[in-house]
């Protein structure tokens, strides 16, 4: 027997009839959607547990070469084992595989073709109860010369589910379409995003720039933008001002950045002639889908306020918190992140969130459990902070991450997408209605979850800015 970690084959000399070699595999969720995204084989009976609740077998079925990779890995690793050629495979699918089967794939040695070393093996998949999954004979050129070598280790596998934007969405269309004012579209990617959104039921979209240069926008990408109203503007900047006039006027409720800047966007809703200001700061918010990560992060502010002072978090803190409810958090924790978890009057940070977290235990911000200064890893990691004896209801399980300044926001929220693999829907708050920043980097699930929360905003604000 070789070593654990070896492989070693069985030449055609070697090989006697009525030889025989196997393995043993447990189906998971795991193995259906490793399967799925090797094979390109989404039929529902595999991925899609409401459907396969009513179909044939009543329950999730694992693909029927699922099984038969099983066999290839005895005949690939075991018998004969490297060097192998596989020729021919007949397969019978006698019964279903569900989760939870443990499966046996065993080949048994029929045959051997001395003129061309080729070997016949009758092969069998068998469940836990002993019952016959899979039947079949294979045949293979086997190896003539003796091969040993270290057994290959295989990568860490880690999934994206982004179960965050399936339930975002799941939410927003239980309401009506908003509509929107979509500021200066004039790029292909800014008019896909507006037929995505539309097409979801997400939003009813008013094309505000120039109509000449939409029209070629959407002739280029192929979409139909006939239904669509559109306001006509010379240039991005009247665009932006346009579109803020909509949403006094009452005909949108909320805006979405087209092809222009943000800062030329940003610059009309926050004017104090005409724009959209408020009471309170207006700040953005990323709302994170974090591949591996149980719950949503929200992770404010990367984008409008520069290099916040104490009252301007505090208002960004409230805006963070009131998304978080519309969302479903009832009480989010609020970490507010500096490089360490302890006071130093040589950090500004750490003394902005001492005071925020006072600020907090007199009523000042509510709706929320704050806490820091926290480093990120001990925001996040219950692990870290244990390690650092961190005793705090926030710390390791924050929902809210408050960085110190736009460049270190940013640069996280950028790291999470582009390193983690995390969908990052941007939203504006603290204005009169919400605004979706959208970028040409962005993936449909992010262009599409940043319309779906503004529908949620939307709705909760008609009922009095309870969750949605």
């Amino acid at each position: 027997m070789p070593a654990p970690n070896m492989i070693e084959n069985r030449t055609f000399e070697e090989i006697t009839v009525g030889e025989s070699a196997q393995i043993s595999r447990t189906l998971g969720q795991r193995e259906i959607q490793l399967f799925a995204l090797a094979s390109g084989d989404v039929n529902p009976a595999h991925v899609d547990p409401e459907f396969a609740a009513t179909d044939m077998f009543h329950k999730v079925i694992a693909h029927g070469l699922w099984g038969g990779g099983l066999i290839s890995a005895v005949l690939g690793t075991e018998l004969p084992g490297p060097g192998t050629i596989y020729l021919e495979q007949s397969l019978r699918f006698e019964r279903p595989v569900g989760l939870g089967d443990t499966i046996t794939a065993q080949v048994v040695v029929t045959g051997k073709d001395e003129h061309h070393h080729f070997v016949t093996f009758a092969c069998t998949c068998t469940n836990q109860a002993g019952e016959e999954v899979i039947s079949g004979i294979a045949k293979v050129k086997a190896p003539s010369e003796k091969i040993r070598r270290p057994r290959a280790a295989l990568p860490d596998i880690r999934f994206a589910d982004h179960d965050g934007y399936r339930r975002l969405m799941e939410a927003a269309r239980g309401h009506q379409a908003m509509p929107v004012a979509v500021v200066h579209p004039c790029s292909v990617a800014a008019i896909s995003a507006v037929i995505e959104a539309f097409e979801e039921g997400l939003i009813t979209p008013i094309l505000v720039g120039p109509t000449a240069r939409i029209q070629a926008a959407a002739s280029e990408a192929g979409a139909d933008i006939g239904a669509f109203r559109i306001v006509d503007t010379p240039h991005s900047h009247a665009s932006a001002s346009a579109a803020v006039a909509l949403i006094h006027s009452g005909e949108a409720q909320a805006l979405m950045k087209g092809s222009l800047h943000t800062d030329e966007l940003m610059g009309a809703a926050v004017s104090r002639d005409g724009g959209l200001r408020t009471e309170r700061r207006i700040s953005h918010v990323y709302l994170m889908d974090v591949p591996g990560h149980p719950t949503p992060l929200l992770i404010t502010d990367a984008a409008i306020n520069i290099a916040p002072n104490l009252l301007e978090k505090a208002d960004i803190i409230r805006n963070a918190i009131d998304l978080a409810h519309v969302i479903g958090i009832a009480q989010p924790k609020v970490a507010i992140l500096s490089a360490v978890e302890t006071i130093n009057p040589a950090l500004a940070s750490t003394l902005d969130a001492a005071a925020l977290c006072k600020m907090a235990d007199r009523g000042q911000i509510t709706g929320g459990l704050l806490d820091g200064p926290l480093a990120f890893d001990n925001a996040i990691s219950a692990a870290a902070a244990r390690e650092k004896g961190i005793v705090s209801p926030v710390a390791g399980q924050a929902e809210i991450l408050v960085v110190p300044d736009l460049e270190a926001g940013n640069m996280l929220a950028k790291q999470l997408t582009f390193l983690g693999g995390a969908d990052a829907a941007g939203i504006v708050l603290g204005a009169r209605v919400p605004i979706i920043l959208t970028s040409r980097a962005d993936s449909l699930r992010t262009r599409l979850a940043s319309c779906a929360v503004v529908v949620l905003l939307a709705a909760a604000a008609q009922t009095g800015g309870k969750n949605a």
